[in-house]
């Protein structure tokens, strides 16, 4: 048995919203400029706008213009595309969000494509994917920025540390091993057809799961004294009625081997929105040359 202790993720995002609202303010003071956050909204999928509604909030508290452009399901996607060219024109805007899922009618790997690279603060578009992949500067997705913070603070060096990483999406996976490789880890990405799973995860110093499937990675899977990052968000019913948050790591199980791990809720979910923060000083920063 070890100590497993909490990585607390919503203590490192507060923290970090504070360091860039400092960091807008000098901003400020030097150019005159206020970095803009645009976010388009299509539909009205709850959970979507609680996002999108949270993120106003905090790019507002960072000392940020919140642009927010709310667009009923029935949008075609010539009207998105010519509202995206209109962002892209504007000044005033640094960073261009559209928050995801899109309705089924609209294609969003055109929609993505379409933000300009240097607006693109959630780090999707094909050219940033690109500079990240070949060692370039590159706006990166949020939630890796943020698992790799994470892993930092808590570990220091990563070097030379063996990464395994569950799950293989544009959005985590692919981008969380290109940023794990520039730390100089030893990277491994897996997924659920992936010959003896267990057996691949038992050999990782950091374990992520970010596989989309409640409580897959069991406690037997992982390493003693390993360091999890649970990515997975899923909602299960409880017993009894209602339902709970769980992540991709059976959490409970976890406990007493892994010698730190990241609960869901309270973990990588806060930190996505402060990477997303970070990410637009830092557009507007290199739109200004400052």
């Amino acid at each position: 048995m070890v100590e497993t202790r909490l990585i607390d993720g919503k203590a490192f995002a507060e923290g970090l919203r504070k360091r860039v609202a400092s960091d807008v303010t000098a901003f400020h003071a030097a150019t005159g400029v206020t970095p803009g956050l645009a976010v388009v909204l299509v539909g009205e999928d709850p959970a979507s706008a609680v996002y999108v509604r949270n993120k106003g909030k905090q790019t507002v508290e960072a000392g940020m213009a919140s642009i927010e452009h709310k667009l009923p399901a029935t949008t075609t996607q010539a009207e998105l595309l010519a509202l995206i060219a209109a962002l892209n024109a504007e000044k005033d805007v640094h960073g261009i969000l559209v928050q995801l899922p899109l309705p089924g009618h609209i294609d969003a790997q055109a929609v993505l494509a379409t933000i300009d690279p240097a607006k693109d603060v959630d780090g999707f578009h094909v050219v940033n994917a690109g500079r990240l992949a070949v060692g370039l500067d590159a706006l990166v997705p949020c939630t890796p920025l943020g698992c790799v913070m994470l892993l930092k603070d808590r570990l220091g060096s990563l070097s030379g540390l063996e990464a395994v990483v569950v799950g293989r999406s544009n959005i985590v996976g692919k981008p969380l091993a290109q940023l794990l490789l520039r730390e100089d880890c030893t990277v491994t990405i897996a997924h659920s057809r992936t010959r003896d799973l267990p057996e691949v995860c038992r050999r990782a110093d950091i374990l992520i799961g970010a596989v989309g499937r409640p409580e897959m990675i069991r406690g037997a899977w992982i390493k003693p004294g390993a360091t999890v990052i649970d990515v997975g968000i899923n909602r299960v019913d409880k017993p009894g009625g209602g339902t709970r948050l769980v992540g991709d790591v059976a959490f409970d199980e976890a406990q007493g081997i892994a010698g730190a791990i990241t609960p869901v809720p309270g973990g990588v979910g806060p930190m996505t929105i402060a990477c997303l923060l970070q990410n637009t000083l830092t557009a507007a920063r290199r739109q200004l040359g400052a």
